[in-house]
Parts: C-alpha cells; structure tokens; sequence
C-alpha cells in the first residue's frame, strides 16, 4: 500500500560533482525518477555549486529530510555545513551513499566514520582495514591494499545478514545486472554490519577471490546509513544502464532508505526480484 503524501519519507538527494570516472547527471536522474517515483518517498533535489565553485552559501536544510541519498564525489563542503550534517547523523538522521559517494571526503574523519569502508582518494592502509567475509563473519583485513574493481560483468551477490531488515524475505544469493564490483574498500569499519558480498575470482583481472562488501548498515550516534557500492554510471553514459536498473539494485536502494529513515522496512519483496538464473531489469 502507498503512503499518502503526509506519511512519505522526505529524501535530499545531494548531487552535483563527481570524478572523471563518473555522469553524475545520468545517475542523479535515475535516482530522482525511480525514487520518487516509487511512492514511499519525496525526493528533493539539491545540485552543488560546480568544481571549483563558490561554496560559501552551501548549507543544505539537513533537519527538514528523513534520509539523505548521497551522489556526490567533489569539493569539500564549508565547515559549518560539515559540523550541522555531523549534528544531522548524530541526532538520529539517515543517510545513503550510493556508489562513488564513498570515494568522497577521504580526509573528513567523521564521514569515513559513516560509510564504513570508502575507496580512492588516498585511502592506504593509514585510512583502516579492509572488510573480508570469511567462513560464515566479517573479518578485518590490515593487510596492505587500495580499492579497485575489475571490469563491468554481471555478478552473483550473496545475503549475508538475512534477518536484517533491509535483507529479510531477500533471496539467499541473486544474480546482478552488469556492474563495477568495488574492492579492497578500506576504513574505520566501526558499528558496521555486512549486508551483502560478491566475489570476483583471482582469474578475472582485478579481482581479489575475496567476497567483498557490496551493501552495509552501519549505525553513527542515533544515525543509520545504508552503503551500497552498487549503480556505476561511467563517464560516457547518457542512458541510464542496466546496473540502476536492476531490480536488485533497487529493491535494496529502496529497502536501505526506508531503513535508515525509520529503522524499520515495510517493503514486500516484489514478484520480479531476480534468482541466481538471470538478472532482472525494469
């Protein structure tokens, strides 16, 4: 059943910059159209000033939104805008960090804090470990390595905390839509659950043979984020790919925003949610 306007959850979708890597205009308009028009949520959303722009006025109405959905990998934020969204998390807000975000704000402690593990931008081993599933838990790797990921293919993504609420009545195992698969992700990793991992074997070049996180829970004061590494858009793309479209991605963008708005998902699990045979894709 759809909520009626005065009961759907309020999303500031924050975009705007994003590396050479990454259209963050394609993928901004994709997360705009499927959330919004999902009908559990009301999305808003913010552009930043561009690359090298005037910040000086940049001070997002944190407290007016349930959840914040992260699309932004770029400049440094005013420090009175850092410390209110800090204030944001630590007072219960939500947030989501969809894709690259986690490359963002490598030497913003508190924001490392947030997403868990993040990937680029100098992270090394000084950033933290990197987060492993090994033999049935998670595992903290110090060992040495920086975040990577081979190229795009279709990947299978395993359950791993089935009785989490972003997770419950999910397959055990679902077949992706062809992605980036992140890896060797490194940070504090503290209050952080692994949801999610796939693996890319060491005969794929680039890939670890380690199951690596793709979606994560992790709790900040009285604030719950959801991390999906999941929905790489590339540089080039004008459409939006088959990775965002999927309907793996976006039953799990979906359930991980309500969860971080309200701590509870209300969800059914959609009739078309893929198994291990193919991908589906809406």
């Amino acid at each position: 059943m759809q909520k009626s306007d005065s009961q759907k959850i309020k999303v500031l979708l924050l975009t705007g910059q994003s590396n050479q890597w990454h259209n963050w205009k394609v993928s901004s308009q994709a997360l705009q159209a499927a959330v919004g028009g999902d009908g559990m949520f009301e999305v808003d959303t913010l552009v930043s000033p561009a690359a090298g722009g005037d910040f000086s006025g940049f001070a997002p109405a944190w407290s007016d939104y349930d959840v914040v959905l992260l699309d932004y990998e770029g400049d440094r934020w005013p420090e009175e805008c850092r410390a209110a969204f800090v204030r944001y998390m630590e007072e219960g807000g939500g947030l989501v960090s969809f894709h690259a975000s986690d490359n963002a704000f490598p030497d913003w402690p508190e924001f490392n804090e947030m997403i868990g593990v993040g990937g680029w931008g100098g992270r090394d081993e000084s950033s933290g470990p990197k987060v492993r599933w090994r033999k049935g838990s998670m595992v903290l790797d110090p060992g040495p390595g920086e975040a990577m990921h081979p190229e795009p293919f279709e990947y299978l993504v395993e359950t791993r905390s089935p009785e989490h609420p972003v997770m419950q009545g999910l397959p055990e195992a679902w077949l992706h839509a062809i992605d980036e698969q992140y890896s060797q992700l490194r940070g504090p990793a503290q209050n952080l659950t692994v949801l999610a991992t796939a693996i890319a074997g060491p005969e794929i070049d680039k890939g670890t043979g380690e199951n690596e996180p793709m979606l994560m829970a992790i709790e900040y004061g009285k604030g719950r984020i959801f991390h999906t590494t999941l929905g790489h858009v590339g540089a080039d793309d004008t459409e939006t790919p088959p990775a965002m479209k999927c309907v793996g991605f976006l039953e799990t963008l979906f359930r991980g925003l309500e969860w971080a708005a309200t701590g509870a998902v209300t969800r059914p699990v959609p009739a078309d949610f893929p198994g291990t045979d193919f991908p589906s894709v809406r």
